[in-house]
């Protein structure tokens, strides 16, 4: 047995370690799919891959492809049988994911462990992989032992079977996959003796020296339950719930917790913001509302086939600029944003707020205003300015943290919805409402109810991948069963 078969046992075993958790992960993942990796794939394939992922047949064929061929590689790579076809077939598989998205001179998406250029992880492992389809170590495995073992039994002479060496030689494999199977338990949810113990005794040390969340599992598009209902503004038709864009754009409005604008602009990479649009589109939310700042990702969701649509609040130092630069990028719709209105009426700026309004309509899309405040609007419509629709917060305020005593905080963004609600039902305008979850401070369900029932048109909701499907669903429970409300609907 030739000293350079062990490391190249154990590169194939840690390869194939790699490749069975792979496959386990998308296994066990809820709703797990290569839909999306498929319609947004950037390499010279690209509109092969994007056909693949917009059939939904070949999505759930290439769906088992993936978790299987990944699996089953894994397996024989660690346990050593079958040694060549599975490398050959993990060659295969790793050449596909390379060619998605190769990491050639543009800006590459979906990398957060790493830079890469030309080279990456897809393409050291597949090189790998190569050097053991040419040389498997073929000494080490069970299909080394069972070919030993066959060569035993053919001798005539009285032989020995297998020596000790040969057999733990050939079930090399078994202590990593033992290995492997209790890394999984225990990073899944498994509990060690000792920890059982620690809880039975002490539940508490338990809770602060263990992960908080033991498994997390959200709705997938199976669980969808339909398609949210329509609507137009002008000639826009928008679905009933609007994506917002302040959780991708980075802006989460988290009261004190300072770091997490910055913890969820990280989670939205460019793929996962594709995974959200896609997703979004899938439960009919065709719009999204968000900032010139996502111009440039929405234009790269378009040239990989994606359509939603997007309102933009032409938010920036500059509002004409802002919003030429919307219309030029393909917004549907453009309204003044809600802090910037508040300024501009504060300084009785209306002039600057009917050149915006101007500027839009020229170009043929429908014109609104945003407002946080209450007297934003009655200014405006006492000022003459009447635009297509309007954007204002609505949220009820029975939250723990919208009051301390007497006081205020900052955390409310509209301050006073009983006069919101009863001034709103007079103006003939579809009204968008936005910030119904006051921020994440009220439950979906019950915000949702309270904004249609008190006349909104149509909700924003700022929704993660993982709230879509389930928001959506609220959203269609609250709009199919009978809504009692005084303002009629627009549009």
């Amino acid at each position: 047995m030739s000293r350079m078969h062990y490391p190249l046992a154990l590169l194939r075993i840690i390869i194939g370690w790699h490749f069975l958790y792979e496959g386990w992960a998308k296994l066990t993942t809820p709703g797990w799919s290569s839909a999306s990796y498929l319609k947004f794939s950037t390499g010279p394939f690209a509109p092969l891959f994007h056909w693949m992922g917009a059939n939904e047949a070949i999505v759930r064929i290439s769906d088992q492809l993936n978790i299987w061929g990944l699996t089953l590689i894994g397996l024989a790579l660690m346990l050593g049988v079958l040694i060549r076809p599975a490398a050959l077939a993990g060659i295969g598989l790793l050449a596909l994911y390379y060619l998605a998205y190769p990491p050639l001179f543009g800006p590459v998406s979906g990398v957060s462990e790493g830079q890469y250029l030309i080279v990456n992880k897809n393409l050291v492992e597949l090189f790998a992989l190569v050097a053991i389809l040419a040389f498997p170590a073929k000494s080490l495995g069970i299909e080394a032992l069972l070919r030993r073992n066959r060569a035993v039994r053919g001798q005539t002479a009285p032989v020995a079977s297998v020596q000790r060496r040969e057999l733990l030689a050939g079930l090399v494999g078994l202590p990593f996959l033992g290995a492997f199977t209790l890394a999984v338990l225990k990073k899944h949810g498994w509990k060690s003796f000792e920890e059982v113990n620690l809880l039975r005794h002490n539940p508490r040390d338990v809770a602060i020296a263990s992960a908080t969340v033991k498994s997390f599992e959200f709705s997938s598009l199976r669980d969808l339950k339909g398609q949210l209902p329509t609507a137009k503004i002008g000639n826009v038709t928008l679905s009933r719930m609007i994506l917002g864009g302040n959780l991708i754009g980075g802006w989460a409005h988290a009261r004190d917790l300072i770091y997490v604008s910055k913890l969820v602009k990280a989670y939205h990479d460019r793929n996962k913001v594709f995974e959200t649009f896609d997703l979004a589109e899938s439960c009919g939310v065709n719009t999204i509302l968000t900032n010139p700042a996502l111009c440039d990702v929405i234009t790269q969701y378009w040239r990989a086939g994606g359509k939603i649509q997007f309102i933009s609040d032409c938010g920036g130092t500059n509002l004409l600029e802002m919003t030429q630069k919307s219309i030029d990028c393909g917004a549907c719709a453009c309204y003044v944003q809600g802090g910037v209105a508040d300024e501009l009426v504060a300084k009785g700026r209306f002039d600057l707020i009917a050149k915006a309004l101007d500027l839009v309509r020229k170009n043929g899309l429908p014109a609104g205003i945003g407002a946080h405040k209450l007297e934003t609007v009655k200014g405006c419509v006492e000022n003459g300015l009447r635009p297509d629709f309007w954007m204002k917060t609505l949220h009820s305020v029975d939250y723990w943290s919208a009051r301390v005593g007497e006081k205020e905080n900052d955390n409310i963004w509209c301050t006073n919805p009983e006069e919101t609600i009863a001034y709103m039902r007079n103006l003939p305008e579809p009204w968008i409402a936005f910030k119904i979850l006051a921020a994440g401070a009220l439950e979906p369900k019950k915000a949702f109810k309270y904004a249609f029932e008190n006349g909104a048109d149509f909700i924003c909701v700022g929704m993660y991948d993982f709230q879509i499907v389930e928001d959506v669903n609220l959203a269609l429970e609250v709009l199919q069963n009978p809504i009692v409300r005084q303002r009629r609907w627009c549009s």
